[in-house]
């Protein structure tokens, strides 16, 4: 195994004293993609690993970087619930309303996963609830057709 393989694979599991070992070792290791276009940044944060995301962000990684989709390491979060991350990466600087490929937002990602601690986030840090994904849906859109009343009450009313 490389040792970008094994870099990845310590990101995926959580263990920062062996991440932190490669990349002091390495440190270009920082801004590497695995076979999907991510960043360590953006697979910490997607497993949950809010240790790793500060550590990386201290170490300078690029809070935006995008993943072979388009996707930031805010819109992963975004969708697997993690707030506390998310405070992580908004505070860091990260875009809440960047678009992947899809034209879906980190709002959008919220909504059609019903992460409504998470919409309010957003919203309370400038989520544009008007832009619409690449099928021309807006998130209160994706609220309705899931009949999600509670997001539906939340972006009405913005």
């Amino acid at each position: 195994m490389s040792s970008n393989e094994d870099f990845f694979n310590h990101i995926r599991n959580g263990q920062l004293d062996a991440v932190k070992s490669l990349l002091d070792a390495v440190p270009k290791l920082l801004e590497t993609q695995d076979q999907r276009g991510s960043t360590p940044l953006l697979l910490a944060a997607y497993y949950g690993h809010g240790d790793l995301v500060k550590h990386f962000l201290e170490k300078g990684a690029k809070v935006d970087a995008k993943d072979g989709s388009g996707n930031t390491a805010l819109m992963g979060v975004c969708f697997k619930g993690y707030v506390d991350i998310a405070k992580q990466l908004i505070h860091a600087g990260a875009n809440v309303n960047h678009k992947n490929a899809m034209g879906a937002t980190c709002l959008i990602y919220a909504v059609t996963f019903n992460r409504e601690d998470m919409a309010e986030l957003l919203l309370a840090h400038g989520a544009d609830v008007s832009m619409k994904d690449a099928k021309g849906k807006s998130a209160l859109d994706h609220a309705r057709e899931q009949g999600i009343q509670s997001l539906v009450k939340l972006l009405e009313n913005r």
